[in-house]
């Protein structure tokens, strides 16, 4: 009698029918909501875009980055490189690791057009500079860099910028430190002279710098770090490191 008594107390415990129905309902649409907000979530960009002058060593390092070769005597292409991979540093690795969409983008005047195909979509900017022909090339990569940091796609999404001084393993080659005081002395006098042209610069989207000041590249609204490398020689782990830092692996 206990257990028979035991058994109608459980059973008469139990939800009804239509409770249990309306239960599995609530679940059901709670788990589609959140199925449905995870597709809509933009998915964090892999692209990596590299940008710079000609003959800075652009392409040495996309395939550095690619194959580990140094691939020499490689002919400036009219179009960008692009190819999506993981690292070759990273191939011997265990575990899942996220390919990088890496795109190398002519560096002449003409084509550099092509750049804004790929910035709304960068994950991050690699602009590579020539440390041992710096000098007679600074003006040039100043106002190409001017030009980066002032576009409304990379200003709004705060793309972190990362400008690698290549060719460092040379004796000639001119330091970090000098490259990035006399980029930022010439961007520094270009956004004068810009500013004084035209209040309402269509090629210029963003102002750079704070009034009154100096400009440095601490003043950016995107993060602008200094770094040193050799594509040459495959010296290039602050470049990985960059990649890696904002692509996830």
């Amino acid at each position: 009698m206990e257990q028979w008594m035991h058994q109608i107390e459980q059973w008469v415990r139990q939800p009804p029918v239509e409770q249990l129905y309306a239960a599995l309902a609530v679940l059901v649409v709670t788990l589609a909501f959140f199925s449905i907000l995870r597709l809509l979530k933009p998915s964090k960009s892999a692209t990596i875009v590299l940008a710079g002058l000609s003959g800075s060593g652009k392409t040495t390092l996309f395939f550095q980055l690619c194959d580990d070769s140094p691939h020499q005597g490689t002919v400036t292409s009219m179009d960008p490189n692009e190819g999506t991979f993981v690292l070759h540093s990273e191939l011997e690795k265990k575990g899942k690791l996220k390919p990088v969409h890496l795109v190398d983008v002519p560096g002449h005047s003409q084509l550099r057009p092509k750049l804004d195909e790929f910035l709304p979509h960068a994950a991050g900017l690699i602009f590579v500079v020539d440390s041992l022909d710096f000098l007679p090339n600074c003006r040039a990569a100043a106002e190409y860099l001017y030009d980066i940091l002032t576009k409304a796609s990379m200003v709004k999404r705060k793309t972190p910028i990362l400008i690698v001084c290549n060719k460092t393993d040379r004796m000639t080659a001119h330091s970090k430190e000098f490259i990035k005081k006399q980029l930022e002395k010439e961007i520094d006098e270009l956004r004068t002279s810009r500013n004084a042209i035209s209040s309402a610069d269509i090629a210029n989207e963003y102002t750079l710098g704070v009034p009154g000041e100096a400009f440095t590249f601490s003043q950016c609204r995107n993060k602008v770090t200094i770094a040193e490398a050799s594509g040459l020689t495959g010296e290039i782990s602050q470049v990985k490191q960059f990649i890696r830092d904002h692509v996830e692996p």
